[in-house]
């Protein structure tokens, strides 16, 4: 398949989800037991974040044990671990930034990729090796909602998925705008609710976020 057809098949991903919980896990029993709950309240999707020594080993186990949930592989920082991502089944790749030599790798991976960008610059370089689908990171940090709607006019083809300080306040802000196809958050899976085990918040909360998806849609 072609960049371009892999990132059609991104959009469509991201578009499915909505809002794509950026999910850290300690333990595999942690990870099967957020998905879950996520995936009761009503988001299907995850980014598992490879900043933890089981990330990897969670990954594989969830594309095992839970096939319904789409898993993501996030903060995919090098070459070796999008190899490893997609030797463990990762469904797409996400990056919180894109060197030259990562966006060479991940323009001829083949699955779905979401590079991340801060910059008109980052993202144009992007866009110039066929990406239209990226994520923005950190969105509150490089200027948010004002950020995404000056982009859109000069790169009208880019669809984001800002990431980074977006809250369960404001994303249906972020969602309505025309060229966010997904916003990323991690409200729905605190670390203490992980760590404590509250899985019933988990999916409260997933619930609640699954109907901003709804009301930002139905507009």
């Amino acid at each position: 398949m072609s960049i371009a057809q892999h990132q059609d098949r991104a959009e469509q991903l991201l578009t499915a989800a909505g809002i794509l919980p950026v999910v850290t896990v300690h333990t595999l029993d942690q990870a099967r037991a957020v998905s879950a709950a996520l995936l009761e309240g009503g988001l299907p999707a995850i980014e598992l974040t490879l900043r933890t020594p089981v990330a990897m080993e969670a990954l594989a186990m969830l594309k095992r044990e839970l096939p319904d949930v789409v898993v993501g592989a996030g903060t995919v920082l090098t070459v070796d671990q999008m190899q490893r991502s997609i030797d463990a089944g990762a469904d797409f790749l996400v990056t919180p930034g894109t060197p030259a030599h990562m966006a060479d790798a991940l323009a001829a991976a083949q699955l779905p990729v979401v590079p991340g960008a801060a910059s008109p610059t980052e993202l144009l370089a992007l866009v110039a090796r066929g990406f239209r689908i990226c994520k923005l990171f950190p969105a509150t940090a490089v200027g948010g909602l004002a950020m995404i709607k000056g982009v859109a006019g000069p790169i009208p083809e880019l669809k984001l998925c800002p990431t980074g300080g977006i809250t369960e306040a404001t994303a249906g802000d972020y969602l309505s705008q025309k060229n966010v196809v997904c916003i990323g958050g991690s409200w729905m899976v605190q670390d203490a609710w992980i760590r404590e085990g509250n899985w019933d918040a988990v999916k409260q909360s997933a619930a609640a976020a699954a109907e901003i998806v709804k009301r930002a849609r139905a507009l």
